[in-house]
């Protein structure tokens, strides 16, 4: 009698189609029913939250800003490998692959019930979807793979020729569902809900001076798009919080804790003012920081109304799904240092990738201590009782700014003719300002660039250098001074714990 087992490369291909499938449908709901959850997204962000120290600057280093599509890719990749992997294992132990796919499913639902936005009845739904179908799909297709009988004909096994066009079918359903399940979802992650239109500012930004801006081809604008924005944040995909419903608590160490609407807060008094900010992930020369017109409350105005008590040495910010930075009050007590609870980001209101509907933006602080997105509570406590998120990760504690220049022009590896050559970029040192910016050519003395004219202390100056260039490879090196005197180190260190040090350096050809 014939062995009716299927073989090892067809019992993969049944289980990774049966398990593409599940995820496939599972995708497709959670971008049809809001409330209803990515499994891909869920466990990625699970994995995320689990992540060890050292691991976000690894993925930020390699891949960038792309690092959140790496990770979708990523446990993508995984689940498809799982179902394979079940698939061959179903070949003899029927009831293992089952109550893999089922453990899969319920792994998937343990990290869906984690995202606040997520209904959990839901959740259950998709689990249970994408773990059944595989559960069973995969019998059906195996049995469609098992060999022919002793004496049929390979071209009458039709068994065998439906295996192929049923899995390249069901491959083909389930590319679609998930692709138009993800799609669904990237257009709902916008506002939610109604949208109260932002008021004017009561106080606004002076208007640019004269000088503000080079006109300098290839040159960083003097205020960053909020389309090129950079983004750094934990979220897989931009959360889509209801403005209607959405409120910002004032807790822990305050005499009188309150909430606010986003109506109330936006009733509030508003200003205007261009801040500067960055990630303390950024290498030397590297693009993870942009200057923006925020509008937003006064965090000082919100913070008296509540009363912070003597003791409170901490202001901790929390995201909606948990997410904590983390800051010394005594940063707030410099009058100069205007910190905001931001609505609005240059003119519009604040993009949902970038913390809608409201963020912190504190002057001076890389972001992972001050700038929480999507902010729903901020409490006051102590030092000493509270690491956020990315301290227990091995990041520092206190993260001032680092003072920081760049080069934008000409690139790194470029070409560039003989004799004068613009050599320009930015150069940021918030709150501190920036003073002058120096340029070195090969081993040679440092030369004065010209500055545009500041916007103010907390955003970042452009600057060019005319530079003779004679033929040859040189190396060029760009340097700042801040307002306090301080000039920007040559010594290099990686951005962990506290910020990239040393001077960005490129390489030109002039010929």
């Amino acid at each position: 009698m014939t062995d009716r087992t299927p073989s090892v490369p067809h019992a993969a291909l049944a289980g990774l189609v049966a398990g593409g499938l599940g995820v496939g449908l599972s995708e497709l709901l959670a971008g049809v029913v809001a409330g209803a959850p990515s499994l891909v997204l869920s466990i990625g962000s699970l994995v995320i939250a689990l992540q060890p120290p050292g691991a976000k600057q690894l993925m930020v280093d390699l891949f960038g800003e792309a690092d959140k599509l790496v990770l979708n890719v990523a446990v993508l990749v995984v689940a498809l490998a799982g179902g394979a992997s079940l698939g061959v294992v179903a070949r003899k132990w029927p009831r293992i692959a089952s109550t893999g796919f089922a453990a899969v499913g319920l792994l998937g639902l343990i990290a869906a019930v984690r995202d606040p936005l997520v209904d959990p009845v839901l959740a259950t739904v998709t689990a249970g979807l994408a773990s059944g179908v595989a559960i069973l799909l995969l019998p059906r297709l195996l049995r469609l793979a098992a060999p022919h009988e002793t004496g049929t004909p390979p071209m009458l096994d039709f068994d065998r020729r439906r295996f192929l066009g049923a899995t390249i079918g069901l491959a083909g359903v389930a590319a679609t569902s998930g692709a138009v399940g993800r799609l669904l979802l990237e257009r709902r992650a916008t506002v939610a809900g109604s949208v109260p239109q932002v008021p004017a500012p009561g106080a606004t930004a002076a208007p640019l001076p004269a000088g503000a801006e080079l006109d300098v081809a290839g040159i960083s604008s003097l205020v960053t798009p909020n389309r090129t924005f950079y983004r750094i944040d934990t979220a897989l995909l931009v959360p889509r919080l209801d403005a209607t419903t959405w409120s910002l608590a004032i807790t822990g160490m305050v005499n009188n804790p309150y909430t606010l609407t986003y109506e109330q807060l936006l009733a509030m008094p508003l200003v205007e003012q261009y801040v500067t900010i960055a990630c303390v992930s950024n290498y030397v020369g590297g693009n993870l920081v942009g200057n923006a017109l925020w509008r937003g409350a006064r965090l000082r105005d919100v913070l008296d109304r509540a009363g912070v008590q003597a003791g409170a040495t901490q202001v901790v910010g929390r995201s909606f799904d948990g997410w904590t930075a983390g800051f010394p009050t005594a940063w707030l007590d410099n009058p100069e240092r205007e910190a905001l609870i931001a609505v609005a980001m240059n003119g519009e209101t604040l993009p949902p990738s970038h913390g809608f509907p409201a963020r912190l933006i504190v002057p001076g602080l890389y972001g992972y201590v001050s700038a929480t997105k999507w902010l729903t509570e901020i409490e006051l406590t102590t030092l000493e009782a509270f690491d956020a998120y990315w301290v227990p990760l091995g990041w520092a504690k206190e993260a001032p700014i680092l003072t920081q220049s760049r080069i934008d022009v000409p690139r790194d590896g470029s070409s560039v003719a003989p004799g004068s050559v613009t050599v320009a970029g930015v150069a940021w040192a918030p709150d501190r300002g920036i003073t002058v910016v120096e340029v070195q050519v090969d081993e040679g003395e440092w030369g004065a660039a010209e500055l545009s004219t500041p916007i103010s202390d907390a955003t970042w100056v452009q600057w060019l250098f005319r530079w003779d260039a004679t033929e040859g490879s040189h190396r060029l090196s760009v340097r700042a001074t801040d307002g306090t005197g301080e000039v920007q180190t040559d010594r290099v260190t990686d951005p962990d714990p506290d910020g990239a040090r040393g001077h960005h350096t490129i390489d030109v050809t002039v010929a």
